[in-house]
């Protein structure tokens, strides 16, 4: 019903979770601690497993894997390995960090082809041995209406793996550079800007270069999208890390509660004028530098 908004989507439990060491030096989202006891790892299952219970009740089909490794710390982020697509095509993608290249699991990609109706599958994986990486939709925030790849420049995301990605999938590509205050490149571009229906949250004051941010503002305007500006303390909070999917009494924008007690009245009526909120508390997976957003693998498939 709802192109930008799949029906369903798959979630990783991890058994053993801890921030991952080898993407903390260019994950400034990342919790610098250098110590975390086992209640984290406790916290981060049981909020992934309520997390999961929240948006089955809402009316999302969520197929819940475990993960009872210890070698696979960001295995909770399933959405930067793969990615699905309408037509029935999926992709694979190369990583970054080496630890999380074990992300990559068979047996999800064989229920949604048992569930789904699947006619391709792309795998890019083998870049990684040129160093080519592309984050999935960590790296790209994908308009899946008007088929604009949108993608802020970092060590995760290759240029020419994306113009190869895209010319398969038919995405035209949008690329920018965005930092921080600090003068940080945003490792990933889902934590700066979320793409709903009719709706765009985006921290656009942090694309450096002003004609393109113009240009990135207007792009999103043409296709009809109420933009709502976040302020760099706002996306440090992980509003612009949001999901839209379809549930049983519509489309609703999942969240995490840290990012939605970030938001400004003013905005969330804007969201709720477009959307139902759906806050999920993730605050221990925040500690990894992500949050609800990369916990979430969208279907855009079709069901047998």
């Amino acid at each position: 019903m709802f192109p930008q908004a799949p029906s369903a989507v798959v979630m990783i439990r991890p058994h053993h979770f801890l921030p991952n060491e080898e993407t903390r030096a260019d994950n400034s989202f990342q919790s610098q601690a250098q110590q975390f006891d086992g209640g984290v790892s406790q916290l981060a299952y049981e909020q992934v497993t309520r997390a999961a219970e929240q948006l089955e009740q809402a009316g999302v089909r969520v197929h819940l894997f475990e993960d009872l490794g210890t070698d696979t710390p960001d295995s909770v982020f399933p959405n930067n390995w793969f990615s699905t697509h309408a037509g029935g095509q999926i992709a694979i993608y190369p990583m970054y960090a080496k630890n999380r290249r074990r992300e990559r699991r068979t047996d999800i990609i064989e229920l949604l082809k048992r569930e789904y109706r699947v006619q391709d599958v792309i795998d890019y994986s083998g870049l990684e041995y040129d160093n080519l990486f592309l984050e999935g939709t960590g790296a790209m925030v994908l308009d899946h209406i008007e088929r604009v790849a949108y993608t802020a420049r970092s060590k995760r995301t290759d240029s020419h793996v994306l113009e190869r990605f895209c010319s398969h999938f038919n995405f035209e590509p949008m690329v920018f550079e965005a930092l921080s205050e600090g003068g940080v490149p945003v490792y990933h571009t889902n934590v700066l800007l979320c793409v709903g229906s009719d709706y765009a949250l985006g921290g656009f004051d942090m694309i450096v270069d002003p004609a393109r941010r113009a240009e990135i503002k207007h792009r999103l305007q043409l296709a009809g999208k109420k933009l709502i500006a976040l302020s760099e303390a706002q996306i440090n909070a992980f509003c612009g890390n949001a999901l839209e999917l379809s549930a049983s009494e519509g489309r609703v924008l999942a969240l995490s509660q840290t990012a939605y007690d970030a938001l400004t009245a003013e905005q969330i009526a804007v969201l709720e004028s477009c959307v139902t909120l759906l806050p999920l508390e993730v605050s221990a997976i925040e500690l990894a530098g992500g949050s609800v957003r990369c916990m979430l693998a969208g279907v855009h498939l079709s069901r047998r």
